[in-house]
């Protein structure tokens, strides 16, 4: 019997090109379904990923090398195990990357993210039961075809493209964090970070969930009106970090009311003091939820804290059924996507999308890879 073979793009060592290679398609455990991958997305933190992470966080496993990779895969389902129950050939799905055991406390009182094992699949573990996990799910989304657990599925309706569904990490990241805090009607929101990967997704969900006004910090003033023009004339503010004081330009544009919630989506090359500043912009019974991973030592007055009954908590990925929820809100018609501006490539050309990532327009650019 001839073994059936797919491209896939495999790295070797780190920082080095990834390589185009021949390996054959998996096969499928009872439980799983095979996905033909259509888009997978490149997020801007997959150079650091494959160029420095070992060094950086290295109590954070990645794959043996050589690994394939590929954090955001959507596809058509190929095939399906004798245990699989709501999927069939033909499906659309979105991928999620979240591996879990299933037999931990964690898992088996329904905390999946907080399972001992917990693994981004293509991309980096958590957990020292990580390097296992790999071993089970050695393929990310840059190939032709990937295994996936019939727990990771999300189906897409038919208006939500490939490309689009290839940024729900990034757009479910947000989703959590705003649920976590309990935006909805009537709540007054921050998102540092606003026009970026993480916080426009933030900005088109807390629309979607009804927030009534959504403020934001950014650096890049060039698109702080295309950012503005995603809501009504007045919904969505703007302020430029490093002008002044962001929690004193909170107060002046609240009218001293103050924030419900502050989404920090500012990355690791950010400094602490833009947390620190935008925290004293919410008020009392406020909830902070950081999901961009501002990197190093975060001095709190705890006191101030204390007496303002305020919440800081940290929010990681989602899980699949809110990423069904995502996509059911899409369905519906009250979260657009229609902004993102796609840029795709070729299984062949993955190593200058990834390096090219940097040029993309904060968050509206969406790498993708259709193999």
């Amino acid at each position: 019997m001839t073994t059936k073979m797919m491209r896939a793009a495999r790295m070797y060592e780190g920082g080095k090109p990834m390589v185009i290679e021949q390996v054959a398609v998996p096969a499928i455990r009872p439980t799983e379904v095979l996905v033909k991958v259509k888009a997978c997305g490149i997020v801007p933190n997959l150079h650091n990923i494959l160029t420095n992470w070992v060094s950086w966080f290295p109590n954070l496993p990645l794959p043996k090398l050589p690994a394939i990779f590929g954090l955001d895969p959507a596809g058509v389902v190929e095939a399906v195990g004798e245990q699989v129950y709501d999927f069939k050939p033909g499906d659309r799905v979105y991928v999620n990357p979240a591996r879990y055991c299933g037999s931990c406390r964690a898992c088996r009182s329904g905390n999946t993210t907080g399972c001992s094992a917990y693994t981004f699949n293509g991309y980096f573990g958590f957990t020292p039961r990580s390097p296992r996990m790999f071993e089970d799910y050695p393929y990310g989304g840059l190939c032709e075809y990937m295994p996936a657990p019939q727990y990771s599925l999300v189906k897409l309706p038919d208006c939500l493209s490939f490309e689009t569904a290839a940024r729900l990490g990034y757009l479910g990241t947000a989703y959590r964090a705003l649920l976590k805090a309990k935006v909805g009607p009537g709540s007054t929101i921050l998102i540092n970070g606003i026009s970026g990967t993480l916080g426009l997704g933030a900005v088109a969900l807390a629309l979607a969930m009804g927030a009534r006004k959504i403020l934001g910090t950014a650096r890049n003033e060039a698109l702080f009106q295309r950012v503005k023009d995603l809501a009504a004339p007045g919904r969505i503010e703007i302020h430029t970090l490093g002008n002044g004081s962001t929690h004193e330009w909170v107060d002046r544009v609240t009218n001293g009311e103050g924030l419900d919630v502050i989404i920090d989506a500012l990355g690791p090359g950010a400094p602490a003091s833009s947390l620190i500043d935008a925290l004293r912009g919410l008020h009392r019974g406020g909830c902070l939820v950081n999901i961009g991973a501002v990197a190093g030592e975060v001095p709190l007055d705890l006191h101030w804290i204390m007496d303002n009954d305020i919440q800081v908590s940290g929010s990681a990925w989602f899980t699949a059924g809110q990423g069904q929820e995502m996509a059911d809100m899409v369905e519906s018609g009250v979260l657009d996507l229609s902004f993102f501006e796609h840029s795709v490539f070729p299984l062949e050309e993955v190593n200058q999308a990834i390096s090219g990532i940097e040029n993309r327009h904060g968050g509206f650019g969406n790498f993708v890879i259709c193999p």
